[in-house]
Parts: structure tokens; C-alpha cells; sequence
């Protein structure tokens, strides 16, 4: 049961930490974005490698 609760916490703060990650990429400034050669479209496949690594 120990490791259910843990499985599911770590699965809570992960996909918290991606819907941050992906918000905040949407809501850069385009400039700012392209500037650190990040593509907005692509906000989810980078917040998905940041918090997942894979």
C-alpha cells in the first residue's frame, strides 16, 4: 500500500510539474522564446522530456 501512495504522489507532482512547465512555455513572449530557440507549438514536447526524460 506504501508504495501505491508513493506511485501516486510522484505521478500528482510530476504531472503538476508539467502543466506548469507547458504553461509557462505558452506563455512566454514570442520574442523571448525564439530568442532561446524554443518554438511555443512545441511546448508540450518540451515540458513532457523536462519533467519525464524521455
Amino acid at each position: 500500500m506504501t508504495s501505491f501512495v508513493s506511485y501516486l504522489r510522484d505521478h500528482i507532482s510530476k504531472r503538476s510539474a508539467y502543466r506548469r512547465t507547458v504553461e509557462e512555455i505558452r506563455s512566454m513572449p514570442v520574442n523571448i522564446a525564439l530568442d532561446l530557440d524554443i518554438y511555443p507549438g512545441d511546448a508540450e514536447r518540451i515540458a513532457y522530456r523536462s519533467v519525464y526524460g524521455r
